[in-house]
C-alpha cells in the first residue's frame, strides 16, 4: 500500500480504512476516531478552520504524515498477516469483541501518543534539520486537538455509564479513568527526546525502542480488559 505524502492523502487513506471495516470492530473505533482529530489538524494547516495557530506549517504537516504513516503501516501489516509493532498488537487481536467502544478508542491513542508520536518527531526533525524544542511549540497545539478528542471520548463513555450500570462497567470506568492523556503526551515528549540523545548510539537506541513497543504493548492490553 502506497504511503500518503500529504495530510489530504492521509485523511483520504483514514476514510477508505473507514469504508473497509464494521463499525463494530474495534480498529475502526480508533481508526474513526484518528480520522477525526487529523481533520481537525487538516483545518488548522489549511485555514478552513481560520488562521493557522502553528508557527511551521510545513514542518506540522511533515509531522502528521509521519505521525499517521505508522499507523497505516501498522494497520496494513496486519491486514497483509505481517507480524506488527507490540504496541499496536493489542488492539488488533482484541478488535472483534468484548470491550466498550471507549477501551478501543483509548487503547489505539495509548499506542499512537507513547509509542508512534516520539518516533515521528524524531524523524521529522532529522528530516528538516531541526531540534526537537524547535517543535515544541507546535507539538503542544496536536496534543490539545488530541486532548479534546479524548475528552470527547470520555464524555460519551460516561453518558452511556449513567443510562446502562451494570457489573461490567466498574472495571471499565476504573481502568479508563487510570489512563491520562496528559501524562500520555507529556511521556511522548520525554520520549521522542530520548530517542533524539540516542540515536547516533546503534545498540542503545534499538534496546530502547525495543522496551518502549513492549512497554506501550502491556499498558494497552491492561486497557483492553475484557468486560464480557
Amino acid at each position: 500500500m502506497t504511503v500518503p505524502t500529504t495530510v489530504a492523502g492521509v485523511i483520504a487513506r483514514l476514510r477508505e480504512i473507514d469504508d473497509e471495516l464494521e463499525p463494530s470492530d474495534g480498529v475502526a473505533v480508533f481508526n474513526r476516531m484518528y480520522l477525526t482529530v487529523t481533520e481537525r489538524i487538516g483545518a488548522m494547516l489549511d485555514g478552513s478552520s481560520g488562521p493557522s495557530p502553528f508557527t511551521d506549517d510545513q514542518t506540522m504537516a511533515e509531522l502528521d504524515v509521519r505521525f499517521a504513516a505508522l499507523w497505516l503501516h501498522a494497520y496494513d501489516g496486519a491486514a497483509a498477516g505481517h507480524r506488527i509493532p507490540s504496541a499496536w498488537r493489542p488492539l488488533f487481536e482484541a478488535r472483534a469483541g468484548g470491550r466498550l467502544p471507549v477501551q478501543y478508542a483509548l487503547a489505539g491513542m495509548n499506542a499512537h501518543i507513547e509509542h508512534d508520536l516520539p518516533i515521528a518527531v524524531v524523524r521529522t526533525c532529522q528530516s528538516r534539520g531541526l531540534q526537537p524544542e524547535q517543535l515544541h511549540t507546535d507539538y503542544e497545539l496536536i496534543n490539545d486537538v488530541l486532548a479534546r478528542c479524548e475528552a470527547e471520548i470520555r464524555r460519551g463513555f460516561l453518558d452511556e455509564v449513567g443510562q446502562a450500570v451494570d457489573d461490567r462497567v466498574g472495571p471499565v470506568v476504573h481502568v479508563v479513568s487510570a489512563w491520562s492523556i496528559d501524562k500520555a503526551r507529556d511521556l511522548s515528549w520525554v520520549t521522542a527526546e530520548t530517542i533524539w540523545a540516542l540515536r547516533n548510539t546503534d545498540f542503545l537506541l534499538g534496546r530502547f525502542l525495543s522496551a518502549l513497543d513492549s512497554t506501550v504493548g502491556m499498558s494497552s492490553r491492561t486497557l483492553l480488559t475484557p468486560t464480557v
